[in-house]
């Protein structure tokens, strides 16, 4: 299968806020992170990707067609491109129809649950396996150093799709089954894959810095513990590699977050801080899950 990667899915996944379930409870920073995740990944699931049972009968169709042309059956094949057709006339018809209709979307959760002084421990680690040669090893540790929401949409490209049934008709009716064949194969093998990585660290971040905002007045010490355990997600991120094309710097973060724990434990007028905070974090999580994307081929 032929496969293109393009930068999709960024705001529609992107979290903000997480609902609790109830508003009269001080959640631990744990539940926070958890529910943080919970909701990310429902999200990721839900997100605008629906499965299009015309558009799946409409490629069951064209494979019913390749496999009947394998067989020598070109009325049989005809019958079913029309079907395949058919099926796609609605969608084609719709307003705004988008070019690439997705059709199945996965979402995969690796999820470190350590801190970041355990990346760094186990970063060291596998510096010493390789010094030691035992490269093996050292691949088996890093690839637990992932803490990442993994989703992958594969969308039917609606530009060429359809001109290809269109084509391979038009060969059967010119009694060329032969080309009809590759034009069905070539339509059945070309489809656009999109991967998006999603940082779970950084979406710890955000919403323990949102969950400090929503009781520093009332409880200092909870929201000093969630800016704290905020700036350990951050560190996390950073020690796992999530770059981002942010102008935001993490050192630049680590320095907000200093400084709202400063006015949480003074004046407690932190408002302002936390909006610039929450802004710069939004901005930055934005341009990560954007700078994450993977291409295949």
């Amino acid at each position: 299968m032929k496969k293109s990667i393009i930068s999709i899915l960024v705001s529609s996944l992107l979290l903000t806020n997480i609902a609790m379930a109830d508003s009269t409870k001080t959640l631990t920073t744990k539940e926070v992170t958890t529910q943080a995740k919970v909701v990310a990944t429902q999200e990721a699931k839900n997100s605008k990707v629906k499965l299009i049972d015309e558009a799946i009968k409409s490629l069951n169709l064209s494979a019913k067609a390749l496999l009947a042309l394998e067989n020598k059956n070109s009325d049989e094949a005809k019958k079913d491109i029309e079907l395949a057709l058919g099926k796609l006339e609605a969608i084609l018809a719709a307003e705004h129809t988008p070019k690439l209709l997705p059709i199945e979307n996965r979402v995969v959760i690796k999820n470190f649950e350590g801190s970041a002084k355990d990346v760094e421990i186990i970063l060291n680690e596998v510096k010493e396996l390789l010094s030691e040669g035992k490269v093996q090893e050292a691949g088996e540790l890093l690839i637990t150093l992932q803490s990442e929401i993994d989703v992958t949409v594969v969308s039917l490209p609606l530009v060429s799709y359809p001109d290809a049934l269109k084509l391979a008709s038009k060969y059967l009716i010119e009694e060329k089954p032969d080309k009809a064949k590759e034009v069905l194969k070539l339509a059945l093998n070309t489809f656009t894959e999109v991967q998006q990585i999603i940082p779970i660290p950084i979406i710890n971040t955000v919403e323990l810095v949102s969950a400090s905002s929503d009781i520093a007045k009332e409880n200092q010490e909870q929201a000093l513990k969630y800016l704290s355990s905020a700036s350990d997600e951050l560190d996390k991120a950073e020690k796992l590699g999530y770059l981002s094309k942010s102008t935001t710097t993490y050192k630049q973060l680590h320095e907000m977050i200093k400084n709202v724990e400063k006015e949480v434990k003074g004046p407690n007028k932190a408002e302002k801080l936390f909006q610039e905070l929450g802004e710069k974090l939004k901005e930055f999580k934005e341009k990560i899950f954007s700078s994450s994307d993977k291409e295949k081929k």
